[in-house]
């Protein structure tokens, strides 16, 4: 960058000038080697600027860099200032300018050395102000690639014009110049299976049938090579050396001989040998281990292979951290708003949807519900490809805190708002917005995700507004905001009763017993045939019938599931209601078990991927494993954790890996075969608390985690081999590991039927010593009082006596009163 001149103050008139260092006229900066000859830099100071008002990032910008300056201000400029004039190095090309006007470019990247450039040509202005039009296949990159960026043009296909490469193919490839032979053995059909006989022959005579097999050379193998390919390269001075040893054509030989035998007095010798004795002593229990380990272990196990899986899953631990991979926020809506839901599309690769809501307790959302009116509630559909935009946003009346797509048609949507409606989206119309692209973006090259969901480019500055397509009524709808949804074939009630109270429990969330059976494959394409037929008369015809059609029960389902509460409380309970014999009405049945595990709201209750019998649930601060059919009790609970639990979710490829999310931006990793009470790992996400977490696995490479915090941000984050990749054992590692839980927990349970039983027993014979003592101490106490009963008796006469009130006479037992 050229150093600015200085600033020089203009010239009063009537003052005589100062004395001035006066340049001689130069010739002008001849830009002919660039190519651009009409071209001529210029240094334009403050004080020139402001005299020719160009002054820079004001009357010269980005939009428009350039100024038209009339050809008699320059002259009265050199007329004023003379040599000092910043134009004083072009005053020729000033001068004989054929045009009134010229045009000066800012030169704000000082592609031809300094800030600004006159153009000296009439030609070369009219091309700068009407440049040429460019090819439609480049407008919409002509905002944003430099002129000296290479353009690639894809190759145009053209018709195949043979040069005679087909006969140099034809000439270089090798045929076989031999006549193949064909050799038949055969011998006769009696000779089968025939017994074989064997005898001793002597060797050394020809006779016997000693044939000497002598090597000699094949001419039929010796080629004359007309031409070869050689590539030379320099290398160090080499000697070839070769010995006596004459080549021959290698061919088959026999050789006969008698085995090498000891004599019977070489043997007797041996026999008698301490040292062979001795040396057999020694080495034989070194032979019979060594032939043991034969036995036990498999020789031919391939240990470099099972030890690379092994370090592969569980050796490398510089690879076991989640890595930012991308994140969304939505810079359009500016509100505080929260994440409350994520799903993965589960068609489309590379597209997943959020909720939002506005961050707000109940009370304050009551002191401002008539601003939250004004305010959209959405749903987002955020893209790899463009992590600003939102390709589509969902309207829905209230917040949606839960929502999921059709497992049989992905287009359509149904979610749960905070005022207990429930809201029908279909996008079915812009799923021709959907195409394939072939990358999302200059990503890492590690990354292999390739997404496939992308808008029009001009449809990206505006974001497409869908409306609900269904929506429940308020006055029969939920009475609380909606936490969790699930897909069933047909619509059915369920209430909780807490039994003997006409209370109910509060539930948040729940796990379905089957859902594989909801939705078969056979089923799944009916379903989709059935509602595109149904789309073209009328897509909601099904909605607008009601529960007008009689329900049919499903065989062999279960009516069985968990269920968590607000209160901490994990359920196991049936849907499947039963009459009472007394009204013969239908009632809900008591819940099969009950626990209050969780000391705070139950916010995540998940079956595992590989296991239909186990749960996770997970609230408050702390941690539980199920396993359905065990009533007494968790497989695992955690203690309490230094900071609140938020969310959860099983790993989709590893069975005994799962992710919590706590409220202060961390998550920890549970490995249950590294540690099963206390997590493997924590790692810190973001700086405030998580609301939900959700993994997907887009190959069998490469699987992503997708975290909400509570400021309304989206990380996705690549989670590492460690993470992703199971060990050739473990699903049946962690098999046993549930196993061996149930097993303690029935030996506690008997444990407990035990103690309850042995002070049962404890207290029946307390209570019959008891009874025994106090039969014994029954006679006892009875003299005890007549003894005390005697003393008072006497007490009271000689008191009567000495006070003179009683008199008793010495020869009898009369007594007189006075």
């Amino acid at each position: 960058m050229a150093p600015k001149p200085q600033r020089k103050k203009p010239l009063k008139r009537g003052k005589t000038k100062p004395t001035l260092p006066v340049r001689e006229e130069e010739e002008p900066l001849n830009m002919e080697s660039m190519g651009h000859p009409e071209i001529y830099p210029l240094v334009l100071t403050t004080m020139t600027q402001e005299i020719f008002d160009c002054r820079v990032d004001e009357d010269v910008t980005d939009d428009q860099p350039y100024k038209l300056i009339r050809k008699e201000d320059i002259l009265a400029d050199f007329e004023n200032r003379a040599a000092v004039s910043d134009f004083y190095p072009v005053k020729k090309i000033v001068q004989e300018y054929p045009g009134d006007e010229l045009l000066l470019v800012y030169d704000k990247d000082f592609k031809y050395g300094l800030n600004f450039y006159l153009i000296g040509t009439e030609e070369g202005k009219e091309s700068y102000l009407n440049p040429p039009e460019a090819p439609e296949e480049q407008e919409e990159y002509k905002e944003y690639i430099p002129e000296d960026i290479y353009i690639y043009k894809p190759p145009v296909s053209k018709p195949w014009v043979s040069l005679g490469s087909e006969k140099e193919i034809e000439e270089e490839s090798v045929k076989e110049s031999t006549k193949q032979v064909t050799y038949m053995i055969s011998r006769k059909r009696s000779d089968f299976g025939a017994s074989v006989k064997f005898s001793d022959q002597n060797a050394s005579t020809v006779k016997d049938a000693y044939i000497e097999c002598t090597a000699y050379p094949d001419k039929n193998f010796t080629l004359k090579q007309l031409e070869r390919d050689v590539g030379m390269q320099a290398v160090p001075q080499i000697r070839d050396t070769s010995t006596q040893t004459r080549w021959a054509y290698p061919k088959n030989a026999t050789t006969q001989y008698y085995p090498r035998e000891f004599s019977e007095e070489e043997k007797d010798t041996l026999g008698q040998s301490k040292t062979l004795t001795e040396f057999l002593n020694n080495v034989s229990i070194s032979v019979e281990i060594a032939l043991q380990q034969n036995e036990i272990m498999n020789t031919f196990v391939d240990d470099w292979k099972s030890l690379a899986e092994e370090e592969g899953t569980f050796g490398d631990k510089t690879d076991t951290h989640l890595k930012e991979y991308q994140s969304f926020t939505d810079l359009h809506n500016l509100a505080e708003k929260m994440i409350t839901c994520i799903c993965w599309h589960p068609v489309v690769c590379g597209l997943i949807a959020v909720s939002v809501a506005v961050r707000l307790s109940f009370e304050e959302r009551v002191h401002f519900s008539g601003k939250l009116l004004l305010q959209p509630s959405l749903i987002l559909f955020w893209s790899f490809s463009d992590p600003i935009h939102p390709q589509l946003m969902l309207e829905s009346p209230d917040d949606i805190f839960c929502f999921k797509f059709c497992p049989s048609d992905p287009n359509i949507i149904a979610g749960g708002c905070m005022n207990g409606q429930i809201v029908m989206w279909d996008i079915t119309a812009h799923a021709d917005r959907i195409e394939n692209i072939k990358a999302g973006g200059n990503r890492s090259k590690k990354v292999t995700l390739k997404p496939m969901f992308l808008l029009e480019p001009d449809s990206n500055k505006e974001a497409m507004y869908i409306r609900q397509c269904a929506v429940s009524s308020i006055e029969n709808g939920h009475r609380k905001v909606i936490t969790d949804i699930h897909w069933l074939p047909d619509t059915f009630e369920i209430r909780l009763s807490k039994g003997e109270t006409t209370l109910d429990h509060c539930p948040t969330k729940l796990s379905l017993g089957e859902d594989n059976l909801l939705y078969k494959a056979q089923d799944k394409i009916l379903a989709q045939s059935k509602a595109v037929k149904a789309g073209e008369m009328n897509p909601y015809q099904n909605l607008e019938g009601g529960l007008a059609n009689h329900l049919k029960p499903i065989d062999d389902f279960c009516t069985k599931f968990f269920v968590g509460t607000e209160e901490g409380e994990v359920i196991y309970t049936d849907w499947k209601m039963e009459r009472d014999p007394e009204t013969g009405r239908l009632m809900t049945k008591k819940p099969v078990s009950l626990y209050s595990v969780h000391d705070g709201a139950v916010h995540t209750v998940q079956r595992s991927p590989f296991y239909e019998d186990i749960i996770l649930t997970i609230g408050g601060w702390n941690v539980a494993i199920w396993k359905e059919g065990v009533t007494t009790g968790p497989l695992l609970q955690s203690s309490c954790a230094p900071k609140r639990y938020t969310s959860g979710h099983w790993s989709l490829t590893r069975p005994g890996l799962f992710y919590v999310g706590r409220e202060d931006g961390s998550i920890d990793i549970w490995d249950l075969l590294e540690k099963t009470h206390e997590p493997a790992q924590s790692q810190n996400i973001c700086i405030t608390a998580i609301t939900c977490v959700k993994p997907w696995a887009f190959s069998a490479k490469q699987q992503l985690i997708a975290i909400a915090d509570y400021y309304g941000t989206l990380h996705i984050l690549e989670i590492p081999w460690t993470l992703s990749h199971p060990s050739s054992n473990e699903a049946s590692s962690i098999s046993h590991y549930f196993e061996r839980e149930v097993k303690h927990l029935e030996y506690v349970e008997q444990r407990k039927k035990i103690r309850e039983q042995e002070k049962k027993e404890m207290d029946l014979e307390l209570e019959k010593k008891k009874i025994k003592t106090y039969q014994k101490s029954k006679e006892r106490l009875e003299t005890e009082l007549k003894a005390d009963y005697d003393d008072y008796l006497e007490l009271e006469k000689s008191t009567l006596v000495r006070l003179g009130l009683i008199k008793v006479e010495e020869t009898g037992s009369h007594v007189e009163m006075m």
